[in-house]
């Protein structure tokens, strides 16, 4: 299974009396929350041994790109893998993502690995892990929310809490611990819509005093803990 997404992706970090009022309004203008066995997300970011890809995330480029291995819920043996290449060009996000068994994902993701994976997709990932010579860098874990009108899937609008990342351990099966990057009354709030927010929905961040941010996950966890400049320059892999 592939697929594609083309959207303009917004973020807001909130405190957890702006999420929750949020949320009553996006259900009485008909919103529903998406219904799934576990809210857990979890991310396998990567990137070259230097973290070559998400520094040059961080300054903003005209164009950048990501390559993640997804997991939903509590992965096993027989869990599907969701393989992601995430690319930003002036503004817009574009994201192709295709899904295998768990284990065949980790397989094609390898550059010691011929590609076993059919179609476009496979093939675009192929690529990318042997130009960068691509490794398993940072996991990033979290319980999301996620909100849509039956009517209208045009408009996604997320909340993300509990989010960590670890640099060790780096299995997707493995239920390690890992470090928060944000406090526990923190919602980090994404509105991923196609194009122009309609005006009922710049009503409403307005209302409820959102503040836009740049917070990327994996940005924050380089910047704050990996980065030999960061303030927790002492983190070290494994520790």
């Amino acid at each position: 299974m592939e697929e594609t997404f083309a959207r303009v992706e917004t973020k807001f970090m909130l405190d957890t009396l702006q999420a929750e009022w949020i949320a009553q309004r996006l259900t009485e203008r008909g919103f529903e929350k998406m219904c799934f066995d576990s809210p857990r997300i979890q991310s396998l970011y990567y990137d070259t041994s230097d973290y070559a890809l998400i520094r040059q995330s961080l300054v903003r480029p005209l164009y950048k790109e990501k390559l993640r291995l997804r997991t939903y819920g509590e992965p096993d043996c027989q869990t599907q893998g969701f393989i992601e290449i995430k690319k930003k060009y002036n503004h817009v996000v574009y994201k192709r993502r295709t899904a295998l068994l768990l284990s065949d994902a980790e397989d094609l993701l390898s550059p010691f690995t011929p590609t076993s994976c059919p179609g476009q997709i496979g093939l675009e990932v192929d690529w990318m892990v042997r130009r960068y010579t691509l490794r398993p860098s940072v996991i990033i874990t979290y319980d999301r929310d996620a909100y849509v009108h039956p009517h209208d899937p045009t408009v996604r609008i997320t909340f993300d809490r509990k989010i960590t990342f670890r640099s060790d351990h780096l299995d997707l099966r493995i239920a390690a611990p890992g470090t928060a990057l944000i406090a526990p009354s923190q919602r980090l709030m994404e509105i991923k819509i196609p194009g122009v927010y309609p005006r009922w929905l710049l009503d409403m961040i307005q209302e409820a005093g959102a503040t836009r941010t740049h917070f990327s996950k994996y940005g924050e966890a380089y910047t704050q803990f990996l980065s030999p400049q960061s303030p927790c320059a002492f983190y070290k892999k494994g520790a």
